[in-house]
């Protein structure tokens, strides 16, 4: 099974993400063991940032780190779980807020303010959950 990493890149659908996390250095992280869960922002969710937000992280390393590994929470964390939550601390340290309420109704699970439009494609380190927005810590 792919890792992480090549499932992202197989799915032709975050080559924002897959760019951003070469320049980054996160590769081998998260081609590593893990388990890791992503949410995994769209080439569409980066679109939807202001102009040239993304340029600019790509030259700001660190911060592009952080907003990064923002999006990572440790293990392997499916849906049936996430369901459960209202918080999880992040790779980068801040919790993100999770809100699972309309969930019975058939409404997306929301990460901050972002939805979660597909959930629970398992990797061999990990599962990527694809998420509609940037998440951006504080």
């Amino acid at each position: 099974m792919p890792d992480i990493v090549d499932t992202a890149i197989a799915a032709g659908s975050f080559k924002t993400l897959v760019k951003a996390v070469q320049a980054a250095g996160l590769v081998d992280t998260l081609k590593g063991k893990g388990p890791f869960t992503v949410f995994a922002p769209t080439d569409d969710a980066f679109a939807k940032l202001p102009k040239g937000t993304v340029e600019g992280l790509l030259k700001d390393i660190p911060k592009l780190k952080t907003v990064l590994t923002y999006h990572v929470v440790p293990g392997k964390v499916m849906s049936s779980d996430v369901v459960k939550m209202t918080s999880a601390k992040t790779v980068q340290g801040q919790n993100i807020k999770i809100d699972a309420s309309k969930w019975h109704l058939h409404k997306n699970v929301k990460v901050n303010d972002a939805n979660i439009i597909k959930a629970d494609i398992t990797t061999d380190n990990g599962v990527i959950h694809v998420i509609d927005k940037v998440i951006l810590p504080k």
